[in-house]
C-alpha cells in the first residue's frame, strides 16, 4: 500500500501549497470513478485529479488530458451546481488517515455564501467522493451510495449525516516520542513491521519495511531512533519521491525505498511521480472492462483460423496423392483385358518405373473395369481442382490470423475511443452485426483523431492506434515525402514522421514509438522498416490498414516508455 496516511499527509500539504485560495471554474466526470477539477491558483491553471477507483484510488495535481462524456453523469452535474464558481479555502487531512477534505466557499443560485465540504476517502475498493453540507454535516450527495442494510455503522446517502469511519486507537506519527515506541513494540515476539503497522497511525507495511530494513540490526535502540529520524523526514517534508522496480513491480513512496532499491526514478512532486507510475493502468483497467467482450470475439476469431488452418494443411497433404490416382487410372486403362469384375484388385507392372516395379490397384467389386479405371480417373481431376482451392484458402486463412493478431495488439494499447473505432471496422468487414439505434437522425462520423508526439528536435510525430486510424494516417493524412515506419514483420502501429528528412534522433524516436506500439513492446532490439509514404501501397481489396511497401531501411531500437511519455504531446 503505497497511498497510506503518511502519503496522503504529503499529497495534503503539496495541494494546499497549490492550490490554496483558486477558483475552481470547471469540473469534468470523465468515467465513473474519476473527476477533474479545473483550478485556477497562484496565477496558473491547474488540474486537480479525484479517484476513487478500487484500484486506482488517488488525489494528485495531473498533466494528462482526459476525455469528456457528451452528457456529464449526475453527480458531475450536482458537483458543478454547488462547487463551480467557487474558491479553496484548504485542504485538510483527517488525523493521519487516508481521507482528504477539500473546503470549498462559493454562492448559491440567489447569491447567497454558502460552504461545502467534499470528503475524499482513499480506501482501496471502498473508495468514495463524498459532498457534504458544512456545519450540519449532512450528506448532499457521494459518488457512491452505502445503505444501511450494507453497511450498518455508517450510511452514504443524500440527507443522511456524514460519519467518518471508525477510528483506530494509533499513536500520530509527528508526536511520537521514543518511550512511546518502546512502550508499544514488543522486540522478542518478532515481526516488528506488523507491529509498527499496528501502533502507528498512517504507516503501511511498506513504510514499516523500510524502517526495519534501515535499521539493519533490529534492537530496542535501532528502531526508535530509525523511526523517529523516519518521522523527521515527513514532518519537514523532506521528500524523495521515487518509483521503484524490482523483479518486474513497481513501487512509488515519498521516501527512498531502499529495501526493493534496484531501479530508481526520483521526481520534483508527489503529483508528478503519480502522473507517471499511473500513467495508462487506469485507462487499460476501464478499456480491459469494456473491451472483454470484444477482445473474446477476436481471440477466438483467430483461434477458429489457426484450426481452420490445420485442417487446410491436411487436406492439402491428401491432395498431394493426385498424381497416384491418375497413375492408377492409366494402369488399368493399359490392362483393361487382364482384369475382370468383382477382382478386389489388380496387380500390373508400372511401366513408367525405369525397373518395372510391379504395383497393386484397389478395385470396388461392383464396377467394372473401366468404371474403376474412370472413378481414379474422377479422383483425380477433383484431387488437381483441390490443390488450388486449398491453397487460396490457406493464403486466405493465413491473412485472417494476421488480422486478429494486429487487432490483439492493438487492444494492448487502445483508448476507450479507439474501441469504437475497433467495433466499426468488425462490423464493416461483416465479423460483428451492427447495433440496432432507435436515433432517426443519422449522426456524422466521428473525425479520426491521432495521437500526437513530438521528437526532441520540434518535429511532429503522428501514430495509428488501429486499423482505421493507420489506413486514415497513411492514405489520406500524410506527405508523399513524409517517413513512414512499422516495425519489422511484426504487428504494430503505422508512425509517421511529418518531415521530408528527418535528422537521425528524430527518427530513432519515432521508431521507439513504432516499437512501443507493437507486439514487442517489451523487447530488445526490436527491427524496425522506415521508407517514404510513396513506396506505401494499399493492394486493392486488401484489409483495413494492410500495405506492403519496398525501398525500406531498417533500424533497431528498444523502446522505452520514459522516453515515450517525454515525446507525447
Amino acid at each position: 500500500m503505497s497511498f497510506d496516511g503518511i502519503f496522503t499527509y504529503g499529497m495534503t500539504n503539496e495541494l494546499q501549497e497549490a492550490l490554496a485560495g483558486g477558483r475552481i471554474s470547471k469540473i469534468h466526470q470523465p468515467y465513473k470513478h474519476e473527476l477533474i477539477f479545473h483550478i485556477r491558483a497562484n496565477g496558473r491553471n491547474h488540474k486537480l485529479l479525484l479517484s476513487a477507483h478500487p484500484s486506482y484510488a488517488r488525489v494528485q495535481l495531473t498533466e494528462h488530458l482526459y476525455e469528456n462524456p457528451s452528457e456529464p453523469p449526475m453527480f458531475c452535474m450536482l458537483l458543478r451546481k454547488h462547487l463551480e464558481g467557487g474558491f479553496i479555502e484548504r485542504f485538510e487531512q483527517i488525523g493521519f488517515d487516508r481521507i482528504i477534505v477539500l473546503h470549498v466557499r462559493s454562492r448559491n443560485e440567489i447569491g447567497d455564501e454558502q460552504s461545502r465540504k467534499l470528503y475524499i476517502e482513499i480506501m482501496g475498493r471502498h473508495s468514495n467522493i463524498i459532498l457534504v453540507e458544512d456545519g450540519t454535516q449532512l450528506i448532499i450527495d457521494s459518488l457512491k451510495h452505502l445503505s444501511p442494510s450494507v453497511n450498518s455503522f455508517r450510511t452514504v446517502l443524500p440527507g443522511y449525516e456524514y460519519l467518518l469511519p471508525p477510528a483506530q486507537e494509533k499513536l500520530n506519527p509527528l508526536e511520537v516520542t521514543k518511550e512511546d515506541i518502546l512502550r508499544h513494540l514488543r522486540f522478542q515476539e518478532g515481526r516488528l513491521d506488523n507491529q509498527i503497522v499496528g501502533a502507528f497511525s498512517g504507516v503501511s507495511p511498506l513504510f514499516a519495511k523500510e524502517a526495519v530494513h534501515r535499521a539493519g540490526l533490529a534492537n530496542q535502540e535501532t528502531i526508535p531512533q530509525t523511526l523517529l529520524d523516519m518521522f523527521q523526514l515527513i514532518r519537514t517534508r523532506s521528500f524523495t519521491p521515487q518509483i521503484t522496480r524490482k523483479d518486474g513491480k513497481e513501487y512509488f513512496y515519498l521516501l527512498a525505498l531502499r529495501h526493493v532499491n534496484s531501479d530508481m526514478r526520483t521526481f520534483d512532486s508527489l503529483s508528478q511521480l503519480l502522473d507517471r507510475f499511473y500513467f495508462g493502468k487506469a485507462e487499460r483497467d476501464r478499456v480491459k472492462q469494456q473491451a472483454a467482450d470484444l477482445e473474446r470475439f477476436v481471440v477466438n476469431e483467430k483461434k477458429k483460423n489457426e484450426n481452420k488452418l490445420k485442417k487446410l494443411n491436411r487436406t492439402l497433404e491428401e491432395s498431394q496423392n493426385a498424381h497416384t490416382y491418375q497413375l492408377y487410372g492409366e494402369l488399368l486403362t493399359a490392362n483393361l483385358y487382364a482384369i475382370k469384375k468383382g477382382d478386389q484388385e489388380a496387380t500390373v507392372i508400372n511401366y513408367y518405373d525405369e525397373e518395372g516395379g510391379e504395383v497393386t490397384i484397389p478395385l470396388k467389386t461392383n464396377k467394372t473395369p473401366s468404371e474403376n479405371a474412370q472413378a481414379y480417373f474422377t479422383k483425380y481431376q477433383k484431387a488437381k481442382n483441390a490443390v488450388a482451392a486449398v491453397n487460396e484458402q490457406i493464403k486466405r486463412t493465413h491473412e485472417e490470423i494476421v488480422y486478429f493478431e494486429e487487432l490483439i495488439q492493438q487492444l494492448s494499447s487502445a483508448s476507450p475511443k479507439d474501441l469504437e473505432e475497433m467495433r466499426e471496422e468488425l462490423v464493416e468487414g461483416k465479423y460483428l452485426r451492427a447495433k440496432q439505434k432507435r436515433q432517426t437522425k443519422k449522426k456524422k462520423p466521428a473525425a479520426i483523431q491521432l495521437e500526437m508526439y513530438e521528437s526532441s528536435q520540434g518535429i511532429p510525430i503522428l501514430v495509428g492506434k488501429n486499423n482505421k486510424q493507420n489506413e486514415y494516417l497513411t492514405t489520406k493524412a500524410a506527405a508523399r515525402d513524409d517517413i513512414w515506419l512499422h516495425t519489422k514483420d511484426i504487428p504494430g502501429s503505422h508512425v509517421v514522421i511529418r518531415h521530408q528528412a528527418p535528422d537521425e534522433q528524430t527518427l530513432l524516436e519515432a521508431a521507439q514509438i513504432a516499437a512501443y506500439f507493437s507486439k514487442a513492446k517489451e523487447s530488445s532490439s526490436v527491427p524496425v522498416d522506415y521508407t517514404k509514404i510513396r513506396h506505401v501501397k494499399k493492394p486493392n481489396g486488401a484489409k483495413p490498414g494492410f500495405v506492403t511497401y519496398d525501398q525500406q531501411q531498417t533500424i533497431f531500437v528498444t523502446p522505452d516508455e520514459d522516453v515515450i511519455l517525454k515525446l507525447r504531446k
